[in-house]
């Protein structure tokens, strides 16, 4: 799994609610994905490409955003 120096968070989690992100490692071939404040509780993983899937469909023009 990803060691502790590989975790980050976007640039956009500023104070307030910016601790209330996910943090995100790339382990690959996968893509290791965790909640910043709780990050001992538990950890999602995907494949290298259906995670970039899934970041070009949030993306695309047109989103509605729900």
């Amino acid at each position: 799994m990803a060691t502790r120096d590989n975790w980050w968070k976007s640039s956009y989690s500023g104070p307030g609610d910016g601790d209330s992100c996910v943090e995100i490692a790339d382990c690959h071939p996968r893509v290791a994905i965790r909640d910043s404040k709780n990050p001992a509780h538990g950890t999602l993983t995907f494949p290298t490409t259906t995670f970039a899937t899934f970041l070009d469909a949030l993306k695309s023009p047109g989103r509605t955003g729900r």
